[in-house]
């Protein structure tokens, strides 16, 4: 699913506009001249895109090789490393694992500086993967994991649930205004940046694969379908502030923790190539930046 508002088109003039000017045959000629003459000043021109990648662990790429920020786990090959060499952009890479929304303007651990503070005016894209840790997904992953056979007790959805309301759904609905400011304020930082949300990778099919991975069909269905969750409301946030929202749910369906390793975009409890549990590795990075560049525009 890609918004793509009109706004945000800079394409330039019309074809048409352009063709009528060559077929003008003297000044097509005196373009030729100028033209042959400023071969080096058109290549001077061209600037690199100026990119800003914001956002959590699903972006950062905790351990994954090489790691080169020892706070943050950040890799030097997550998505936005490999979608900067995709697009020839001049990155400036602030993802940090665990972050949330209000680390965006806060200090995340009390040591990482605000992410957005590595905005400009000038900048030219950003890119946004948040709102996982915001709603304290991971609770599930600790509290609902069952070695085999499954023990009595509660479901993954009993145990979220209270009076009958689901908690990561209050929490979801919470969560979106927050969204919604932070986009605002990307658009007020960098006015002119072609903006792009991601949401996550497919963890698990239908069913799940238990007992392979430590959760049961019920469970995987209801922390899958709290993930999707999530990404409509971003979504819907993304779409209504002016912003390009990228599916790389869709995509990644049948590349999550129950395929055989060699199709594995993400890892589970014990990976299979360094990535930290419940994340993608390099290959789910790798067909992320992929997908991603399929999306940006910014000519």
């Amino acid at each position: 699913m890609l918004f793509r508002p009109r706004h945000l088109d800079h394409r330039g003039p019309a074809r048409g506009a352009a063709t009528r000017w060559a077929r003008l045959p003297v000044l097509a000629g005196v373009l030729a001249i100028v033209m042959a003459g400023l071969p080096a000043v058109q290549a001077n021109a061209v600037q690199a895109v100026r990119y800003v990648a914001l956002g959590d662990s699903s972006a950062a790429g905790p351990l994954i090789p090489n790691q080169i920020d020892a706070v943050c786990l950040r890799s030097d090959h997550d998505w936005p490393h490999v979608l900067a060499t995709r697009l020839g952009a001049e990155l400036t890479d602030v993802t940090c694992s665990g972050a949330t929304i209000p680390d965006l303007t806060g200090r995340q651990l009390g040591v990482v500086p605000p992410q957005f503070d590595a905005l400009r005016p000038d900048t030219d894209l950003v890119t946004l993967a948040i709102g996982a840790n915001d709603v304290k997904l991971y609770e599930t992953f600790l509290a609902c994991a069952k070695p085999a056979p499954a023990p009595p007790g509660p479901t993954c959805r009993q145990r979220f649930t209270t009076d009958g309301v689901d908690q990561f759904s209050v929490r979801i609905r919470d969560t979106a205004p927050k969204m919604a400011t932070a986009l605002a304020e990307i658009h007020r930082r960098s006015p002119h940046a072609r903006v792009i949300v991601t949401g996550y990778l497919t963890y698990w099919r239908p069913g799940g694969c238990y007992p392979a991975d430590p959760f049961t069909p019920e469970d995987a269905n209801y922390i899958q379908a709290t993930l999707d969750h999530l990404m409509l409301m971003l979504a819907y946030e993304t779409f209504t502030h002016r912003a390009t929202y990228v599916d790389i749910r869709g995509p990644s369906a049948w590349h999550g923790l129950c395929e055989p390793p060699e199709r594995r975009w993400l890892e589970g409890l014990v990976p299979a190539s360094p990535a930290y549990p419940y994340h993608p590795n390099a290959t789910g990075m790798a067909h992320a930046a992929a997908i991603i560049s399929h999306a940006v525009d910014v000519r």
